[in-house]
């Protein structure tokens, strides 16, 4: 997953939003990232995503699914809940 792909589907929070709010404002929790545009506070998928570069020493270095594969594990996780 580049920078400028979305961790954050439902509010479309790319990777790079993400790593500049944890570096400049170095949230306490990682409940806290909901304050970047909302990060995580939709539909849930992408808070263990969100979780990881939080404890990330170095966000930018975190692997992630590549763009393709994370939005088709997201639509089978939003099937499942609708179960």
């Amino acid at each position: 997953m580049d920078s400028e792909q979305d961790v954050c589907l439902c509010f479309h929070v790319s990777r790079r939003k993400i790593e500049k709010f944890i570096r400049t404002t170095k949230p306490r929790a990682v409940s806290q990232l909901s304050e970047c545009y909302g990060a995580g506070t939709g539909c849930g998928w992408c808070r263990p995503f969100l979780e990881r570069l939080w404890r990330s020493e170095n966000p930018a270095d975190e692997t992630l699914p590549d763009a393709e594969q994370y939005a088709e594990q997201r639509a089978t996780y939003r099937k499942k809940r609708q179960t």
